[in-house]
């Protein structure tokens, strides 16, 4: 293909497959209160549905740089597709919570290539000094997903069975599959090294007990001995794959990569702060319906103003960090996403919507330019040929931290809540007021992970992307 032509349609391609994706989590979110009636289980005991499709994300995504080295971005990205419609169609069909959960692991599947493939090609694509516009571009369509599944999602379960939010997922799908074929790049490595099953093995069996662990601990289903050797198991199993990692000359993950001060800062330090946003998409839907007793309609329309501010927010992203650079932008942000999930805390039923609207714009808005930042600084001191790698360990702990996010908000709202019956307005709207305080004071203590970034770092992504 023409260089200018996958230039012009790759952003568009990888928007929808990023809009499949992000529609499907956010009516799901809001579509839990309703799913948790009609099976007869208590919302926060869902969180396996929401944490079972994370926790595949990150145990496969591992693997998706080597397949898409392998055999092609074309054809490992049209795969992931239609695994994730397929899944979407059997989620729609489960009669149980078991059998949703399985099918959302399948979704996770798919989902785990989508990412990763969609951002290395993306990497692969465009120079680094255009890269943070063409994520930008990526991005902007993606989020109309957020935009608009808050409220498909309240519409559907507020008159339709919640099975029908799955299969909005289907036509979306069927028309990613059409574009790829036609316009999707397909880079590969010529020289692929064989899949490091053994680092595979480790890291997925590690990551998969070590999120197993964190689902049931606040559900007390083990005896504290138990749950102790379980966790003990799994950072052991972790710390298996560290060793073979240095010893191994083509890990799964590379951890060399981790000596880049940019790429380890943008990852690790980010990792920390998504742990205290990772919570927030599963805890406000069930704050707004359960705790204020809002509608699933008004629910989902309330959840649209952050989309809205990280759209709006994706356009000037590029100028901000340009005119502040990356170190300053972080910094700041991140305490200023800390007291936006801070207050929440003071949102009550007697709170004028307005209100709510503009903490949610504030919210929507700083989240937009971490994760832009975010993302594109890791990439700035990467080498071309170390691109796959560093996507594949971006994706990897970017899905790892919303899912121990997940796990560690439940886990805060359900320590708060007690013993006290879910179906208490009261009790729980006080018990998601300390969560929020809680997640919120992790997230500002989350900024000192980027004092140590330099002045100048990122420049070369952010340079010469503002002509004005």
């Amino acid at each position: 293909m023409e260089t200018s032509r996958v230039k012009r349609y790759l952003p568009w391609l990888v928007a929808i497959a990023l809009f499949m994706e992000h529609l499907n989590a956010t009516i799901l979110n809001t579509a839990i209160p309703a799913i948790a009636a009609s099976l007869e289980v208590t919302p926060l005991s869902l969180k396996a549905v929401v944490s079972s499709y994370v926790l595949s994300l990150a145990v496969f995504i591992p693997i998706s740089g080597w397949m898409a080295d392998r055999f092609g971005t074309r054809r490992v990205f049209a795969a992931a597709v239609g695994i994730f419609t397929l899944s979407s169609i059997f989620c729609g069909l489960a009669l149980n919570v078991p059998m949703l959960v399985a099918a959302r692991i399948f979704q996770g599947i798919g989902a785990a290539m989508m990412l990763p493939v969609g951002r290395l090609a993306i990497v692969r694509t465009f120079p680094k000094s255009e890269l943070l516009a063409a994520m930008n571009f990526v991005i902007i369509p993606a989020l109309i997903g957020p935009l608009l599944g808050p409220t498909i999602g309240g519409i559907i379960v507020h008159w339709l069975p919640w099975q029908a939010i799955f299969f909005v997922n289907v036509p979306v799908g069927l028309a990613a599959l059409w574009l790829i074929r036609r316009h999707m790049p397909d880079y590969r490595s010529s020289t692929s090294p064989p899949l490091d099953i053994i680092g595979f093995v480790l890291f997925g069996c590690g990551i998969a007990l070590l999120s197993w662990v964190l689902e049931i601990f606040g559900e007390h289903y083990l005896d504290a001995t138990s749950t102790g050797i379980l966790l003990g198991l799994s950072l052991s199993l972790l710390a298996c794959y560290g060793w073979h990692a240095r010893h191994n000359p083509h890990p799964l993950l590379q951890l060399s990569l981790f000596k880049t001060r940019t790429f380890r800062v943008a990852v690790a330090g980010g990792f920390v702060t998504r742990l205290g946003l990772g919570g927030m998409p599963f805890l406000l839907p069930l704050f707004y319906q359960v705790g204020l007793g809002f509608p699933a309609w008004k629910s989902g329309l309330l959840m649209m103003p952050a989309a809205a501010a990280a759209m709006f927010m994706k356009v000037i992203s590029i100028r901000v960090l340009k005119q502040f650079g990356y170190r300053t932008v972080l910094i700041a942000n991140t305490l200023l996403i800390g007291f936006t999930i801070m207050l929440f805390a003071i949102v009550d039923s007697s709170t004028a919507t307005q209100w709510i609207i503009a903490i949610s714009l504030a919210q929507g808005f700083f989240n937009s330019l971490q994760y832009s930042s975010m993302n594109s600084m890791a990439y700035a001191d990467v080498s071309t040929e170390e691109a796959s790698m560093a996507s594949t360990i971006a994706s990897s702990l970017q899905q790892l931290s919303i899912s121990f996010g997940l796990a560690f908000a439940s886990i805060i709202a359900a320590w708060y809540l007690g013993a006290v019956s879910q179906s208490n307005q009261l009790a729980v709207t006080s018990a998601l007021h300390y969560a929020f305080l809680t997640l919120g004071g992790l997230t500002i203590l989350s900024s000192l992970s980027f004092w140590s970034l330099r002045k100048n770092d990122g420049d070369n992504v952010s340079r010469g992307l503002d002509q004005d």
